[in-house]
């Protein structure tokens, strides 16, 4: 029968032995950890992450951090800012913040098309803007939600072509409006066929009205006409620009009770080059310190300024040799007569032509008609 003794002693014995496990674990990890490190001191002479950095830099990323790396991680509306690669990519597309008048521009827009829809729909009609955004042509039609209508514009005196995109719902509602649809119900959509040509010119008509009121949103900024050219289905036939270049995205929402849709007006900013002078302006009429005071003042001044005269005889061209072979007592002739006409002049400008004669004991010139130029209308 064991003792006391013996218990004791195989508990003492126990208790060493794990001490003793324990101890080698403790230093085989501490022995993997110094290789570990002497491994990636090596690696940092090679190019690789520099020592001290953290085991983590050396592991291969994720399909999801690669996917944010590319700036492909958004839920696909385009709402959200690009972010990684594509970020970068995206940098040298201009910014519709530089041109602070395409607000303006578009206040207008939508308080004149909620009365000029008014009028067309004979229903209450809302419109509201939802946003002004920057993006490459290409990218805008690849967005595209189909079926939808693409209406190809030109601005005339721009000479250039824009897009206004009408949507499904749009279009549904804008139909059943028009066609007397009950209040109060939803637009029914019938989808898998193409659209009827009484829709479509149900569209174009409401195309022409968003035009009519564009124009008039810009005539107090340049006067400028916007035609309808083409209605299209498939983004590939409204191609207007090339698909790299930069574009003017605006989306407009229109509500008539419990019927409506969105409207995409897309103008290149090729198409505003024109006008881009006028839209960098923070307000209307921009002039930056503009006295009138003081240009009324000068106005009075000037005509009050003493201007100097010159009575030209005649102008004869002669070659530098024969001027440099003049002496004293040289006689200059002059293809002219007494009674020629004078050219006066004030510095280069030819103002009047006169006879010379005297008065008083001066000699003076008689005006007695305008210079060539001047009687032609030419500058």
């Amino acid at each position: 029968m064991p003792t006391d003794t013996d218990t004791d002693t195989d508990q003492d014995d126990l208790a060493a032995a794990w001490e003793a496990e324990t101890a080698g674990e403790a230093d085989a990890d501490q022995d993997a950890m110094a290789d570990e490190w002497a491994a990636m001191a090596e690696e940092g002479d090679d190019g690789a992450p520099p020592e001290g950095a953290p085991p983590s830099a050396n592991r291969v990323l994720n399909q999801d951090e690669i996917d944010s790396l590319l700036g492909f991680d958004g839920g696909g509306d385009g709402t959200e800012d690009n972010t990684g690669i594509m970020a970068l990519v995206n940098s040298a597309m201009v910014n519709y913040e530089r041109l602070p008048m395409l607000e303006v521009v578009f206040d207008r827009l939508v308080r004149m098309m909620s009365t000029s829809l008014r009028n067309f729909t004979s229903d209450n009609v809302e419109v509201s803007l939802d946003q002004i955004t920057s993006i490459r042509f290409g990218d805008y039609l690849n967005s595209i939600p189909l079926p939808a209508m693409l209406s190809v514009f030109k601005a005339e005196e721009w000479d250039n072509y824009g897009l206004l995109v009408v949507d499904s719902a749009m279009i549904y509602s804008i139909v059943d409006v028009l066609l007397g649809g009950r209040r109060g119900t939803a637009a029914m959509r019938i989808e898998g066929r193409p659209y009827t040509t009484i829709e479509r010119n149900l569209v174009e008509r409401l195309v022409h009205v968003v035009l009519a009121d564009l124009s008039a949103a810009f005539d107090p900024l340049s006067p400028v006409t916007f035609r309808f050219d083409r209605l299209e289905t498939n983004p590939r036939f409204a191609t207007i620009v090339r698909p790299g270049n930069a574009a003017m995205l605006a989306k407009l929402r229109i509500d008539m009770e419990d019927r409506g849709g969105r409207l995409e007006l897309m103008i290149p900013y090729a198409t505003l080059e024109p006008v881009r002078e006028l839209l960098l302006q923070m307000f209307m009429g921009e002039k930056f310190g503009r006295d009138s005071i003081w240009e009324n003042h000068l106005a009075t001044q000037l005509w009050q300024t003493r201007v100097t005269i010159d009575a030209v005889l005649d102008e004869v061209s002669l070659s530098l040799r024969d001027v440099l072979n003049w002496q004293i007592g040289t006689q200059l002739m002059l293809n002219t007569n007494p009674n020629g006409l004078v050219d006066l002049r004030c510095g280069d400008q030819s103002m009047f032509l006169g006879r010379m004669g005297r008065r008083k004991g001066a000699i003076a010139v008689q005006i007695e008609d305008a210079p060539v130029s001047r009687a032609e209308g030419q500058p």
